[in-house]
């Protein structure tokens, strides 16, 4: 009886962690699309770690915070209303974890679409805060 107990007490060693995170990193989601929709796109390079790289869908490599927050300032020309949505959370570690989710937006212009797809990102726990340091995403299912 007291293996079992052992075995549940280090089972849920493992998920409290993984709960932590995941809770975590969906705030920093949320604050992520607050600072896109208001049009902070200092405050979304922030999230990112200072050599962070981005893997837009066609488009060559972006690296680094700055040029990454250039990026979303851009694509904010012709996309609006993002929402992500967090399917997983994978601790890699204590500082780092994989994230896998869906996002949605919608286009600009005279004849505004929704697209969807999905995304695999790569967080550095900094200090108290999680950061962006890999962000690759591609439309479709």
């Amino acid at each position: 009886m007291s293996r079992i107990a052992l075995v549940i007490a280090f089972v849920l060693a493992l998920i409290g962690p993984a709960s932590a995170q995941k809770t975590e990193i969906e705030a920093a989601n949320a604050k992520w699309t607050e600072f896109f929709n208001k049009g902070d796109f200092a405050g979304i390079a922030s999230f990112y770690t200072t050599d962070a790289i981005a893997l837009p869908p066609g488009s060559a490599i972006v690296q680094g915070r700055d040029a990454i927050g250039a990026m979303w300032k851009s694509m904010a020309e012709q996309v609006s209303d993002p929402k992500v949505t967090t399917l997983d959370v994978k601790p890699l570690g204590t500082s780092a974890a994989r994230e896998i989710g869906t996002f949605s937006l919608k286009t600009k212009g005279p004849t505004p679409q929704e697209v969807t797809g999905k995304y695999v990102v790569v967080w550095e726990k900094i200090g108290n805060d999680w950061k962006l340091a890999t962000d690759i995403w591609n439309d479709g299912k």
